[in-house]
């Protein structure tokens, strides 16, 4: 019987296929399985078409996962199962899988539950992860500012439809990078020009990539924003 095979959450940066590091490289030539995870209708992930450059198809077995986008518990809990099992199956057969996510595998990433439910369903699989450069820092960088220094504070907040948390955050913190803003955008606007910080916020989408914006605060009005999308601000 052949050894179990290890599961590598492997993050690929935020967008650019040049801020994956040296070692997910070196782990994507090696593995035999890359699991990505894969839209329904079809088209590639965003983390999947990060690493198009570096992968061969036809030399790899190429694992598509759907995770769908619902609250539905039943259905989730089903998916994911799914998920785990077909990427187990993978790794009772010796094969090593790199599962590649954007950004980094142990913040705010898909690979995280499926690091805890494939530990409680197949304990005895090695897992690894590979750290990768997440969105947070590379809007930090596009943008040319400074997170913290010294003794300022950082916040990474998830921003949601609540006004008083919301402005609370950016009044702890010297810098709040808020994530999953698209669709509490014109509740973010509100705040901001409450607190008269406009000024001081930044917004950019699919930071890096080839399909990367940073907007203007004025063009954010009723604006449809991308998932992928997060607000820095900076007092």
């Amino acid at each position: 019987m052949s050894s179990i095979g290890t599961l590598y959450g492997l993050g690929v940066g935020p967008g650019d296929p040049e801020l994956i590091t040296v070692k997910a490289f070196r782990v994507l030539q090696e593995a035999p399985v890359i699991a990505y995870p894969k839209k329904r209708k079809g088209s590639k992930s965003y983390a999947h078409r990060i690493v198009d450059v570096y992968i061969r198809p036809e030399e790899k077995e190429m694992l598509g996962l759907v995770f769908p986008m619902t609250k539905d518990e039943a259905t989730l809990e089903r998916e994911w199962k799914k998920a785990v099992e077909a990427i187990w199956q993978q790794l009772e057969d010796g094969k090593d899988v790199a599962f590649v996510t954007e950004g980094d595998p142990l913040l705010y990433s898909t690979f995280i539950h499926m690091m805890k439910l494939m530990q409680d369903l197949h304990p005895e699989v090695e897992i690894k992860s590979v750290p990768g450069i997440s969105s947070v820092n590379a809007a930090a960088s596009r943008l040319s500012l400074p997170l913290a220094d010294g003794d300022e504070h950082v916040a990474i907040i998830p921003a949601r439809g609540d006004y008083e948390a919301m402005k609370r955050a950016i009044a702890d913190h010297d810098a709040v990078v808020f994530i999953k803003v698209a669709k509490v955008i014109d509740l973010m606007i509100t705040v901001l020009k409450d607190l008269n910080l406009l000024e001081k916020a930044y917004v950019v989408t699919k930071v890096t990539s080839d399909e990367e914006v940073i907007w203007k605060m004025s063009e954010l009005d009723g604006a449809e924003l991308e998932y992928l999308t997060l607000m820095v601000v900076r007092k």
